[in-house]
């Protein structure tokens, strides 16, 4: 199994915010992001590791800002750190403004995803190649969030 970069599997979707995915508090309904991160992570995933994925933990999930009716949201994941079935990936959003390009975080969410054979049993991933600082450290941050993902098992959360 060949290992892979970081930027091989780097997932960017876009989005208009339309009416039909606003909550009644005149925001983004907090379920319809939610599902379009699910959706990133995923293609993300499945790019790594080129098998179906399953989300086994969503680990991580801060909401920075709210979002409005015709907003243009960008969201970007990108592979953190692989154990052996296993993935974390970041999924980042954010509120692009459409003249500038300027971008402004909406929300981060740390995803766990595992690979699936064509039995549906975990199966191996790729080994992941770290070029950059910021590579090396999400991957150090990742180990440690696995470490506190096991603890939280153990005391039955």
């Amino acid at each position: 199994m060949k290992a892979k970069h970081v930027a091989d599997s780097i997932t960017e979707q876009v989005h208009i915010v339309m009416p039909s995915h606003i909550s009644g508090t005149n925001r983004l309904f907090g379920g319809q992001l939610l599902a379009w991160i699910d959706e990133v992570s995923a293609v993300t995933a499945r790019r790594h590791c080129e098998h179906d994925v399953t989300t086994a933990a969503i680990d991580n999930l801060q909401f920075k800002a709210g979002v409005y009716i015709n907003n243009l949201l960008v969201l970007v994941g990108r592979i953190t750190y692989v154990g052996k079935t296993s993935m974390e990936i970041r999924v980042d959003t954010y509120v692009e403004d459409h003249i500038s390009g300027t971008r402004n975080v909406v929300n981060r969410a740390y995803l766990v995803l595992v690979a699936l054979d064509e039995d549906e049993n975990p199966t191996e991933v790729p080994r992941l190649i770290l070029e950059t600082e910021a590579e090396h450290a999400e991957w150090e941050a990742g180990m440690r969030r696995k470490q506190l993902r096991s603890e939280r098992r153990r005391d039955g959360y």
